[in-house]
């Protein structure tokens, strides 16, 4: 069985490479990294290192690698693959779906009637319709897409965090992870069976757990980076803020804001066990030290991260229809609006720059407005409340304003 893997980043490498590697499929990653495909060819085989309570090195064996740049080569893999998958980032997905294409025509010219299913690895909304859109844009109008292709998404909960250029340099294999090794993936997306692969777990409503993910553990992600940053500024590490009782309290408080919503929004899904369990693991794998996560890394990238439909304002709005005040992850949008905190060289990321320059500048309600866009009343006027109150230097998390 072969897997062509779109993507020899951190994700494709140590976990979707991982899991069907270590099930005895042959893995063949597309990347454009000529280093790293030119290593995975010399040497056929990687390390993922498990930063975790009990460390493990995991040896990935039976791989190769197609520079993304040859598009004949990457269509003739994706034309015999047994089952696809992308962990490219959504703003590269564009450029993957020409040799895509071509590797569906090749396929249904070979072999008539033959279905594939891409399991796609993104983190998105929407992520099947993306996908089928993309292709479309290079398939010929008679070409039976719908019959003979399956859409799979995904939520991804594995963390795995950045490695340092040092690290990088001496080995570009080299990846590390936590030991969480589940994949939810959306069974109705399949044209085939499932693939027998240890650690993949197929769910009917894989919008329930694309939302859990995004709404849960992304925000008490940045719940976490962003209210450490403005009141624990000494902290580096998320596992520091994770341990601190006072920012512990508050990010277990925001997940459960959001995790109440989601118990009305999927009442057929989830009930308050299960929504606890995935709390409480979730809090336990923040406090993970080997990991290495940093404030820095949760946080940066604050347009999307404070976009309408992303972690943060996602939340509060799917609270607000469901008439739950969301005050902690509010909390967390206006600390948001402060952080500026620098990578291992002492830069801050080039777009959060921006931000600052063009959005913060003009303060909490031109964000709120133009980058945030939101129109519920109440919520605003409660992350204004709390933004203003840090601005004079309310700072103090035993503060009244903090605990009402």
């Amino acid at each position: 069985m072969k897997l062509v893997q779109f993507g020899a980043g951190n994700i494709g490498r140590s976990f979707v490479g991982q899991l069907f590697s270590r099930a005895g499929w042959d893995v063949v990653f597309i990347d454009i990294d000529e280093r790293v495909i030119e290593e995975l060819n010399r040497r056929g085989e990687y390390r993922v290192e498990i930063r975790d309570r009990v460390s493990e090195t995991i040896i990935v064996t039976d791989v190769r690698g197609v520079s993304g740049s040859d598009l004949e080569k990457v269509s003739d893999e994706v034309s015999t693959a047994d089952l696809v998958a992308t962990a490219v980032g959504k703003k590269a997905l564009p450029h993957i779906m020409q040799s895509i294409a071509s590797g569906l025509m090749k396929r249904q010219a070979r072999s008539p009637g033959e279905t594939l299913d891409i399991v796609i690895c993104e983190n998105m909304l929407e992520g099947a319709r993306t996908f089928r859109e993309g292709l479309l844009e290079h398939l010929p109008e008679v070409f039976p897409l719908e019959s003979l292709t399956g859409f799979v998404e995904t939520s991804i909960g594995k963390m795995v965090p950045i490695m340092s250029e040092r690290d990088r340099a001496e080995d570009p294999l080299l990846v590390y992870a936590e030991a969480y090794n589940t994949l939810i993936l959306d069974r109705r997306g399949f044209k085939g069976e499932v693939p027998d692969v240890p650690g993949l777990d197929a769910r009917d409503n894989i919008k329930a757990y694309v939302d859990r993910k995004l709404f849960i553990h992304n925000m008490a992600h940045a719940v976490t980076g962003f209210v450490s940053y403005v009141f624990r500024p000494e902290y580096r590490f998320v596992w520091e803020a994770a341990k601190d009782p006072d920012i512990l309290a508050i990010t277990r408080e925001a997940m459960w804001e959001s995790g109440e919503a989601l118990l009305d929004e999927y009442p057929d899904e989830f009930d308050r066990y299960s929504i606890d369990e995935h709390i409480e693991d979730l809090l336990r794998r923040f406090q993970n030290e080997a990991l290495g996560d940093s404030i820095y890394r949760v946080g940066r990238d604050l347009y999307r991260k404070l976009g309408p439909d992303d972690r943060l304002v996602g939340s509060i709005s799917l609270c607000r229809r469901h008439g739950i005040m969301p005050k902690r992850i509010s909390l967390a949008t206006a600390c948001a609006v402060f952080f500026d905190a620098v990578d291992e060289d002492g830069n801050v990321l080039e777009n959060d720059r921006l931000f600052h320059e063009k959005e913060s500048s003009r303060g909490v309600v031109h964000v709120l407005k133009h980058v945030c866009k939101l129109d519920d009343d109440a919520s605003r006027a409660l992350i204004e409340r709390y933004h203003h109150a840090v601005d004079k230097g309310d700072r103090e998390i035993s503060s009244s304003v903090f605990h009402q």
